[in-house]
């Protein structure tokens, strides 16, 4: 059985509202580092928030360690740890006194709390600054012990959402070598993120959510798979203004399969962005539009994005 069965899960927040999470089915196996991909809004918080039992489903149902995330929620907590997007930290507690606190809310105690917590504190690189306040600490160094708390007592399943969101480099490498050493001990990942490079780098397997929908689900090799030979153009414009107009025309071009906007750059993707560059940059030209750079990239999982729903992942 699966660690995680997740069968046509759904969420509306009101009545009339909107699906934020409509009709998703995954699984995930035991040891597997599964990423959920996609831009902020896209449905992945909602679907941890679920999946933690925060929020019940609309309709459908999810499984952890067979446990049904509608009937025994209890149940599943016991076999979770949840690193949220949202710091949950007491600033003017120490790290280590925070790790005490929640550690003893998962109903850890004594000699096995202390070694946990002397364990986490060495992988985060904090024992050194432990017993400072939190409310001290760099951004980095409160997500790296808002994962710490996450992981107390090991849980066999690890809910990330977004935990490298506005770090440092440093921080952000520290927490992505630790999530792929859960692999190594046996843990179980779901990890969610909106930045293709940790999701290329991290995951076993990738789906791939938008607009509340998972919309492509398999390999890195299985999603590139998806967009053939195509390669993406991107072209890095001096001024945003016109920059919608040329994606319109650049999208009408032969041999180019979607192009959008966003942020003054127009991403494409083509067929040969070798030979879609001198028509990108002659369109313009007519414009007026200055390019800055021009990058041309292999198929990755932006192509695949971009391919499936006519934007870059970044909108």
């Amino acid at each position: 059985m699966p660690v995680v069965t997740v069968q046509e899960l759904s969420k509306r927040y009101t009545p009339q509202g909107p699906l934020a999470v409509d009709g998703v089915s995954f699984a995930i196996e035991q040891g597997e580092i599964f990423s959920l991909l996609g831009p902020n809004g896209a449905g992945k918080t909602t679907t941890i928030a679920m999946l933690s039992t925060l929020l019940s489903p609309t309709a459908g149902d999810a499984w952890v360690n067979g446990h049904s995330v509608r009937a025994e929620p209890m149940e599943v907590r016991r076999s979770i740890g949840v690193v949220p997007q949202e710091l949950a930290l007491y600033e003017n507690l120490s790290a280590r006194e925070n790790l005490r606190f929640w550690g003893e809310m998962r109903g850890l105690q004594g000699r096995a709390l202390a070694e946990d917590i002397d364990h986490k504190l060495e992988l985060t690189g904090l024992r050194e600054r432990a017993g400072e306040r939190v409310s001290t600490y760099s951004g980095g160094m409160k997500r790296r012990l808002n994962l710490a708390i996450g992981l107390l007592g090991t849980p066999p399943l690890v809910l990330l959402d977004e935990p490298t969101v506005a770090i440092d480099p440093q921080s952000r490498r520290h927490i992505l070598d630790w999530v792929k050493s859960m692999r190594v001990s046996g843990q179980t990942v779901l990890y969610t993120t909106h930045y293709m490079e940790e999701a290329q780098e991290l995951s076993d397997r990738i789906g791939i959510m938008d607009q509340g929908r998972l919309i492509a689900l398999g390999t890195l090799d299985e999603l590139v798979d998806l967009v053939g030979e195509h390669e993406t153009l991107v072209l890095s414009l001096v001024q945003e203004e016109g920059v919608e107009e040329l994606a319109t025309r650049l999208a009408a071009l032969e041999g180019v399969a979607q192009a959008s906007a966003s942020d003054g750059e127009v991403t494409l993707n083509a067929l040969s962005a070798q030979r879609a560059l001198p028509r990108a940059l002659a369109e313009a030209g007519a414009l007026g539009l200055v390019v800055r750079n021009i990058e041309i990239r292999e198929p990755n999982l932006e192509t695949v994005f971009l391919h499936l729903t006519g934007r870059a992942l970044r909108d």
